[in-house]
C-alpha cells in the first residue's frame, strides 16, 4: 500500500498542551463517539489509581522480508529485512533520552522485531497486546493487482463493500480495538510516555478516528510510513493526535513497503 511520507518534530509539553486546548473545541471525533457506544470510561478503568501517560506513540514496523510482494497480513514467518531492523532501530534512537515508560507490540514477528530496539534502550519489558494486531483481509498470502483481480469471479463476494470493508475486518471494529487497547495502555502508565509497536491499517485508524475522519479512506494516501511514529494524548477522554514523524526518511527512498493490508 502507498503512503505519504511527512515528517513533524514531536512539540515541546506546553506546546502539547496548546495544541490539545485548542482541539478540545472540535465536535466529537469518532473515537469519543467509539467510547459512548461501548459505555467506556477512562474513569472507571481498573488502572484508575495510577499516573496517566504523558504521551502515547504508535510506531509501524519496519520494512518487511517480502520477496514475492504478497499481502502477508498476519501469515507468520514474515520478519523484518536487514533494512527493516535498522529503521526500527533507527526509530528508536530518535526517542534517546525520552521518558518511555511502557512498551507494547502486535504479536506478531515484524512486529515484535521492532520493538527489540525500544526495549534494548530504555530497558523494559516488551508487553504483547493482541488488540493491536494486523486485521484479517481474505486477500491475505496473494497479490493484489487490480483491476484485473476484479475478472476472477470467485472474489466478487469480497469485494461488494469497500466502505466496510467486506474483505477483511471492518474498519469501525480495528478502531474499536485500537481505541481500547490505547486507553488501557494510558491508563495503566506509571507517568511518561508510551511506545505500542503495531501496523499501518490500525494506527492509520486510530489517527482518523483521533481527527473525527471518515474511516473509509484511499489505501494509497495513507501517512502512515515504515516505522514511523504518530503520536497522541488522551484530552477529554478521546485521543487527540499531537505529532507525526519520520524518523527514518533517509532509508525510506531504499525501501519496499507492500504487504500492508
Amino acid at each position: 500500500m502507498g503512503n505519504r511520507a511527512s515528517d513533524c518534530a514531536t512539540p515541546a509539553p506546553t506546546e502539547l498542551a496548546k495544541e490539545g486546548a485548542l482541539r478540545r473545541k472540535r465536535p466529537l471525533s469518532s473515537a469519543a463517539l467509539i467510547e459512548a457506544a461501548l459505555g467506556s470510561s477512562s474513569a472507571s478503568h481498573p488502572y484508575h489509581g495510577a499516573v496517566p501517560a504523558d504521551l502515547l506513540h504508535l510506531v509501524r514496523h519496519g520494512e518487511v522480508f517480502n520477496p514475492t510482494g504478497v499481502l502477508y497480513g498476519r501469515i507468520p514467518g514474515f520478519h523484518l529485512s536487514d533494512l527493516g531492523h535498522k529503521m526500527a532501530a533507527s526509530a528508536a534512537k530518535a526517542f534517546t533520552g525520552r521518558p518511555v515508560t511502557a512498551l507494547y507490540a502486535s504479536p506478531l514477528q515484524r512486529a515484535q522485531e521492532s520493538a527489540q530496539p525500544w526495549s534494548e534502550s530504555f530497558g523494559l519489558p516488551i508487553v504483547t497486546e493482541d488488540r493491536i494486531i494486523e486485521p484479517t483481509n481474505k486477500f491475505e498470502g496473494t497479490k493484489v493487482q487490480f483491476p484485473r483481480l476484479l475478472l476472477q469471479p470467485k472474489i466478487w463476494t469480497w469485494v461488494y463493500n469497500p466502505l466496510r470493508p467486506s474483505w477483511g475486518e471492518a474498519y469501525k471494529s480495528i478502531a474499536a480495538r485500537m481505541d481500547a487497547a490505547m486507553k488501557d495502555a494510558w491508563n495503566a502508565a506509571d507517568g511518561g510516555e508510551v511506545v505500542m509497536v503495531s501496523h499501518q491499517l490500525p494506527i492509520w485508524m486510530a489517527t482518523r478516528a483521533a481527527a473525527g475522519e471518515s474511516l473509509f479512506h484511499d489505501a494509497r494516501k495513507r501517512r502512515c510510513s515504515l516505522s514511523s511514529i504518530t503520536s497522541f494524548q488522551l484530552v477529554d477522554g478521546a485521543f487527540t493526535e499531537v505529532a507525526y514523524q519520520d524518523p527514518t526518511e533517509g532509508l525510506l527512498a531504499s525501501s519496499v513497503d507492500l504487504g500492508a493490508v
